[in-house]
């Protein structure tokens, strides 16, 4: 196994292959050790009381076997409400995303782009940030902030908030186990023409992979990048 930790820090199950399902899957071709935070229970908006901890045991199996799609070694969840991560001090998601980090010790980081529609995305995105600041004991060198259809494209205009990708990564071949993981999250794909499809998903990446010189890419941000050579 290589040297380097990978972590994709989430807000709902899903999120993760959504955003860089496909890069989490290079990650582990190349033996880097990955791992998954979901932050919130991901249905307790969406369901009745009734039927909530149904969802809730099928909404972590289809994460688990997604996880094991891309070959993520570790996936863990934390138990915020979904959709309320506002209704939670940040200091308080601060602390638990910080304790995880400071437990694992990644390397590279990936979470959400700030200027989503969602407001657990925008939460997780602070709540990471601030769990990475950059001290003299930290090891965390990247940071990347990824797209998630129904979300990223749905917020208003607004240029400061913009997703402006500026680093792509060539998930060619890495597209089909990508597509696999989301078929896993089956109570969460959409019917064409929902963003959040496997054919809108599948354009997706050819389209980020035409304005990048590759057959299919995901495209991220670069939100910090701290390294001791150039």
């Amino acid at each position: 196994m290589s040297s380097r930790r990978v972590l994709a820090v989430v807000a709902h199950a899903d999120d993760e292959i959504l955003g860089c399902g496909g890069t989490l899957a290079l990650h582990s071709d190349l033996q880097d050790e990955v791992r998954i935070l979901i932050l919130t229970d991901s249905v307790g908006s969406r369901t009745s009381d009734k039927k909530w901890e149904t969802e809730f045991d099928e909404r972590r199996l289809h994460a688990n076997a997604a996880a094991s799609v891309v070959g993520a070694q570790k996936i863990d969840f934390l138990s915020f409400p979904d959709n309320k991560m506002d209704s939670i001090p940040l200091l308080d998601i601060v602390k638990e995303v910080e304790a995880y980090i400071q437990a694992f010790r990644p390397t590279t980081i990936y979470t959400h782009h700030a200027g989503d529609l969602n407001i657990d995305h925008q939460l997780t995105l602070r709540a990471t940030i601030t769990a990475t600041r950059p001290l003299p004991e930290s090891h965390v060198e990247n940071i990347f902030g990824f797209e998630v259809p129904s979300s990223t494209e749905w917020n208003w205009p607004d240029f400061n908030d913009a997703f402006r990708p500026n680093v792509f990564v060539d998930i060619s071949n890495s597209l089909p186990r990508k597509l696999d993981a989301l078929r896993a999250y089956r109570n969460e794909i959409r019917q064409f023409p929902h963003p959040r499809s496997i054919e809108t998903c599948e354009s997706l990446a050819r389209v980020r992979g035409s304005t990048s010189g590759f057959y299919a890419a995901e495209a991220f941000t670069l939100l910090r990048s701290i390294r001791t050579c150039p």
